[in-house]
């Protein structure tokens, strides 16, 4: 699980980063150990391996690549990316602690913190980050760490880490981010402070639509931790799993560049309809985040979204026109997908509670895929019509 000294850039890392010296007549491609368990020596406990401990063939290698894309000591894959947040707070969280969290966050994480570690005896206080000096504000001596999502789903608002930072190590709390929507290709969060990193490595990190695990990053010490959770929750993802999130990221620079790059041409072409109201892109320079986005990120990402000017009637009827969009609620592959978080991330909510966070009937989140950029912007065009 341990970070060894990069050489090379994303894509090289993305690739080779973390395996083993190579010999004559071994397989170009990393072959699926899919064994869950293996022969133990008679007489001792020492080296014992076994899926649920992280410490497998397919595991081992992936795990130390993922540690060197994000520049961090260690990380550790685990079975799904809500695992891989729940795993990460408990192992910095114990019972009478405070949580100080972002008010924007993806709605089954807010429904982990606000419900699940709750019945646990953690406190969690939402915070909206975009109030000055709202963190500070909301210490307590029992707080322990800071949660942040950024860039945001589904709003593609994007935090300032700066003053986030800043907080953290000045009274020594531990920054969290997740960083799905990024991915490492557009956003490092350790080069700016944070402490963890957490990704749902089902979207951008495997690409490809077919295999769900979850990514948490971090020191040495603090990934042992984190395993020792992943063990007793059982939160190990299956080999065959590892294997496809390996087989994705060889792809993982080419196909984030391409989709920053059609993201931005997407959303360009969109902010000129009149049937969009409104188009959350942070390469758009009318964009909130704009100067923040400018200065955090390497790429603004393949995440967009668009509120319809006929609302929620508007929406269905654009659903139902399109062709090269599926309408799926994932995100982050080659695919492009289209989903409303009304239905989906935040179906929970009231339709008065959602407009509150900047998600109004008739907003609609896409995930732009690595298609033709002409032919996705057909796609909506003959949709709107």
């Amino acid at each position: 699980m341990s970070k060894k000294k990069a050489h090379h850039g994303l894509s090289t890392m993305a690739i080779h980063g973390g395996a083993d010296p190579r010999k004559a007549g071994d397989p170009v491609a990393p072959p699926l150990v899919q064994s869950v368990n293996y022969l133990q020596e008679i007489g001792t406990g020492a080296g014992l391996k076994y899926t649920r401990y992280g410490n497998t063939p397919n595991s081992e290698r992936l795990q130390r690549r993922l540690a060197l894309l994000e520049g961090a000591e260690a990380s550790l894959v685990l079975g799904s990316g809500m695992g891989a947040t729940a795993c990460a707070m408990l192992a910095l969280l114990r019972p009478g602690d405070h949580l100080l969290a972002s008010a924007y966050i993806y709605g089954g994480t807010f429904k982990l913190f606000t419900e699940e570690f709750v019945r646990h005896g953690i406190d969690v206080t939402l915070v909206d980050p975009l109030e000055p000096r709202a963190w500070r504000k909301r210490l307590r001596k029992e707080t322990r760490a800071i949660f942040i999502e950024s860039p945001v789903n589904p709003t593609c608002r994007v935090l300032d880490m700066r003053p986030i930072s800043y907080l953290t190590k000045e009274v020594g709390l531990a920054l969290v981010v997740d960083s799905t929507f990024a991915s490492p290709v557009n956003f490092r969060p350790i080069e700016h402070g944070a402490d963890v990193v957490i990704h749902s490595a089902t979207k951008y990190l495997n690409g490809h639509h077919d295999s769900m695990a979850g990514v948490v990053c971090g020191t040495e010490p603090y990934i042992q931790e984190v395993l020792h959770k992943m063990m007793v929750w059982g939160q190990a993802p299956d080999p065959f799993a590892m294997w496809l999130l390996e087989r994705g990221m060889k792809t993982l620079d080419v196909r984030v560049r391409r989709q920053n790059d059609n993201a931005m041409r997407i959303a360009n072409w969109c902010a000129d309809r009149k049937e969009i109201k409104r188009v959350h892109y942070p390469g758009l320079s009318d964009h909130p985040d704009h100067e923040v986005a400018r200065a955090m990120l390497d790429g603004f990402g393949g995440m967009m979204a668009i509120e319809l000017t006929g609302g929620g009637k508007a929406a269905d009827k654009f659903l139902r026109r399109l062709k090269l969009f599926q309408h799926a609620p994932s995100l982050g592959g080659v695919d492009s997908l289209v989903c409303e978080p009304r239905y989906t991330s935040h179906a929970a909510m009231t339709s008065e509670e959602r407009t509150r966070l900047g998600i109004p009937d008739g907003f609609l989140r896409l995930s732009i895929g690595i298609e033709d950029a002409d032919d996705i912007i057909a796609d909506i065009e003959l949709a709107l019509k």
